[in-house]
């Protein structure tokens, strides 16, 4: 994605977020600065302050200065080496070598001393937890991020605490928030040297939330204002945003054209986060127009240099068109390995958005009930003075202030438990599938290893199914993803009317489920699953999905042969599940030789009834 994106660290983030929709954890610290001015090889001071202004205008000089200043540590005072080592942390996130540039910003945060220096390593460090997905903590760490930014009188590092909240605030889909965190950039005169990176940062929240389109006037402007400023990295970072929407409208030359004209300068930043971005616009345009070899170049391209264990909004589309590419080749097999890596990495983004917007959520009511409780104790507090100030001429008039004390702090607790109660609520969103109502993902993966440790104690035998619709895809772009929802519950209702009372159902993502089956041999759960899939495909078909035919392949594994990790039973099934697509699909396989139960005649559908759609069990979807 790339995903995570400059007064100083916080640029780092910020333009990470910025430039790849938010990728969290590739800070680029981007200062507008005029033209670099070398500093004197005698004046630390001097090579510090202009390093810190060159991260991103000039970055080749800033790792020049870096070096040298590294060399010459011993030379600088406490304060300017705790401002040195922010600049090595700085450089290791852009790097992306997070795993070290973390505890050097949190050894900043605790032990600097240094106001300015905590704000913009603070900001940083947001941006890693984000990086590492551990969103709720990176969000309660960006609220205490805002409250320090009003002790920090330098202005760069309220530059960088506005624009980490904005990029947080935008991958949370908080965009009016988001944009009002960019306007104030912008409104603030101490920080008008930042107009290139708060009109990048308006614009890319804006984007995102489809209130711009590249071809808007906005768009020209802040390029323009971002090369008068020197950050050629982030007005390459909205060309790149204009290509996406050339893309989208259908013109892909005029996306080749526009990036090609710039690609040099993507490739001299050394950063892969952009450059990532830029490949795969690439090779969706050059898919569009018809010239597979280039496609498969720029996807295989962004493959490569994907930052490893990471989700990213650049790494599913670009096994998109690298399956796109072999299946119109031909090459069945390398088409569907690379479609399930395809399948594998939307999901993985795709949670991942999710998980960041519960995570705000959470937090955000976490700060509600907390601000609540102070206030409910600071009135429990004026009621105890109150009471130690009672005498008999005034009792009267101060009973009546407790009571309405009193009838306060009732308030306030009923509110409190308001809040507890829509907090209960944002957990339940994070167990269960928003569209199908069934377990999350992640819901069914702890549920499921819970149950296989209790299996493994008592060594029962347990089964794990996968099961995939057959050409979902072509239900979503033939009659639109309406529809598409549609055929997921209804299927989903179908294999509900199988389930025992012990089973565990989840879905994985897409229209890809597991079914976990405590007890149960490897005979039991083949045949559990032959009927399910004679379910699915004999559903009734009425209403808006009538014209709608879809079969499901199935995979399965037991404990006997692939031991109680679930890690090892969902390799097995998805092995099985794959070889059941490469034979035909519509089938289930169970075992690494191909133990299958072929289609046999679909069982004729039962009468339909008069319940709406979601009532029905079983559409095939």
């Amino acid at each position: 994605m790339t995903m995570f994106r400059a007064g100083h660290f916080r640029r780092a983030i910020i333009l990470a977020v910025l430039l790849s929709g938010w990728q969290v954890g590739a800070a680029i610290a981007a200062v507008p600065t005029p033209a670099p001015v070398h500093a004197s090889a005698q004046d630390p001071v001097q090579m510090l302050a202009q390093a810190d202004k060159l991260k991103t205008a000039d970055h080749a000089e800033f790792l020049r200065l870096l070096g040298e200043l590294d060399q010459r540590r011993a030379e600088l005072s406490s304060g300017q080496q705790w401002h040195l080592r922010y600049l090595d942390a700085w450089q290791l996130a852009f790097e992306g070598r997070y795993d070290v540039a973390g505890p050097a910003l949190h050894d900043i945060v605790t032990h600097s001393g240094e106001p300015t220096l905590q704000v913009r390593a603070l900001a940083t460090l947001v941006n890693i937890l984000g990086f590492s997905r551990h969103y709720e903590e990176a969000f309660t760490q960006l609220s205490a991020l805002m409250d320090l930014m009003q002790t920090a009188k330098d202005p760069e590092a309220r530059y960088q605490a506005l624009g980490e909240g904005a990029q947080f605030l935008a991958a949370a889909g908080q965009y009016d928030l988001a944009s009002s965190y960019a306007q104030r950039i912008l409104d603030d005169p101490e920080l008008r040297d930042h107009a290139c990176q708060g009109m990048a940062f308006k614009l890319r929240v804006l984007f995102r939330a489809g209130k711009v389109r590249g071809t808007d006037p906005e768009y020209d402007r802040g390029i323009d204002t971002c090369i008068k400023a020197n950050q050629a990295l982030y007005a390459n970072s909205l060309r790149n945003d204009q290509a996406k929407y050339a893309i989208d409208q259908g013109r892909p030359k005029d996306a080749i054209a526009l990036l090609q004209a710039h690609y040099d300068e993507f490739v001299s930043y050394h950063y892969r986060v952009l450059m990532n971005a830029v490949n795969v616009t690439l090779a969706q345009a050059y898919w569009q127009l018809g010239d597979a070899t280039a496609a498969r170049k720029y996807a295989g391209e962004a493959v490569a240099e994907a930052i490893k264990d990471k989700y990213s909004d650049t790494l599913g589309p670009a096994y998109q068109v690298l399956y796109q590419v072999e299946e119109r080749e031909g090459n069945t097999r390398a088409a569907l390995d690379l479609h399930k890596l395809y399948m594998d990495a939307d999901k993985g983004y795709l949670t991942d958005v999710s998980a960041r917007a519960i995570a705000y959520q959470t937090v955000r009511q976490q700060l509600l009930a907390n601000k609540v409780q102070v206030d409910s104790l600071n009135k429990q507090n004026e009621i105890l003075q109150l009471q130690r100030k009672l005498d008999h001429k005034d009792m009267e008039t101060s009973r009546l202030y407790i009571a309405l004390l009193l009838t306060v702090v009732a308030s306030i607790a009923l509110w409190l438990l308001r809040i507890k109660r829509s907090q209960m609520r944002f957990r339940r969103l994070a167990t269960r599938d928003s569209l199908t109502g069934i377990h999350s993902r992640q819901h069914f993966v702890d549920e499921t290893e819970l149950a296989l440790r209790a299996a493994a104690k008592a060594t029962r035998t347990s089964c794990l199914i996968l099961l995939d619709l057959d050409h979902f895809k072509d239900v979503n772009d033939t009659h639109g993803h309406v529809i598409g929802d549609l055929v997921l519950k209804r299927a989903v209702a179908a294999c509900q009317h199988h389930l025992h009372r012990r089973d565990i159902f989840g879905r994985l993502g897409g229209e890809e489920f597991a079914l976990y089956l405590p007890d149960c041999s490897a005979s039991q759960a083949r045949e559990r699953a032959e009927r399910i899939r004679q379910a699915i495909a004999a559903t009734p078909l009425w209403g808006e999905t009538r014209s709608v035919v879809i079969t499901s392949s199935f995979g399965v594994a037991s404990t006997d042969r692939s031991g109680y990790e679930l890690r090892q039973l969902m390799i097995d099934a998805d092995n099985s599940l794959y070889k059941a697509k490469r034979e035909g699909r519509n089938r289930v396989i169970y075992g690494e030789h191909a133990e299958v139960i072929v289609p046999t005649t679909v069982p004729a559908a039962e009468p339909a009834n008069d319940h709406p759609i979601e009532g029905i069990a079983g559409l095939p979807g």
